[in-house]
């Protein structure tokens, strides 16, 4: 990738990869079930959508709706077959039932990913203390990103938080890149650059029709032009 703001968008399919990829978006998150928030997809999907386009797919690795791990043999089991399958990005992150990360599920979940690349996704913003995550899950192989909205409510509550942790990417516990997603609107882009942050992630916005219609290329491309405006 270049040194342009990055712009991941959910993908359901290989539709929505392709129409995606040709409105100028960097990297998939690959999901099913949005009425979940988004589960880990099937096998095949992901072939059908490593086939379809050639820019980074994380995949997510999550089983049940909320932030709690579930089955962790079973995260694990879909970790494994996602890394026969091919895929060498993910996208996780779980709380135990006191708001604090749950070690036990992540650490196991990254030893099967042998060093890959992943995210810990929105769980972040439900957590008990976010600070004192960031320097618990600091030093786990692989973590390079988080998506956050900053907030519970969303971006537009959660821009005083983002704008501040934006600040800090020189301290232990920030440096893992800052990935705005979660009721992330167009509006919000000109004071999140001006915070100096680069990548950005978008679902429904890529969707204009809801989530039963497929990605629109020019609703990509509209944020794309707005990213690199």
């Amino acid at each position: 990738m270049s040194n342009r703001a990055v712009l991941e968008v959910i993908a359901l399919d290989a539709e929505d990869a392709v129409a995606a990829q040709a409105g100028g978006a960097d990297r998939l998150e690959l999901v099913t079930d949005m009425a979940a928030d988004g589960l880990t997809p099937s096998r095949e999907t992901f072939e059908a959508i490593r086939s379809a386009v050639d820019i980074p797919l994380r995949v997510m690795l999550r089983v049940a709706d909320g932030f709690a791990a579930g089955d962790i043999d079973v995260l694990v089991g879909k970790a494994r077959e996602m890394r026969a399958a091919g895929a060498d990005e993910f996208v996780f992150g779980f709380l135990d039932e006191d708001g604090h990360p749950d070690l036990v599920a992540v650490e196991r979940i990254v030893a099967e990913l042998d060093g890959c690349r992943w995210t810990f996704h929105r769980a972040i913003d439900r957590a008990a203390d976010r600070d004192t995550l960031r320097k618990q899950l600091a030093d786990l192989p692989g973590l390079d990103t988080y998506l956050t909205a900053g907030s519970p409510a969303g971006v537009e509550a959660g821009i005083p938080t983002l704008v501040a942790e934006a600040a800090r990417t020189r301290e232990p516990g920030y440096e893992a890149q800052m990935l705005v997603g979660g009721g992330l609107h167009l509006h919000h882009v000109p004071r999140l650059r001006a915070a100096g942050i680069s990548a950005f992630h978008i679902g429904g916005a890529a969707r204009p029709a809801g989530w039963s219609a497929p990605v629109d290329t020019a609703a990509v491309r509209e944020w794309r032009e707005a990213l690199d405006a």
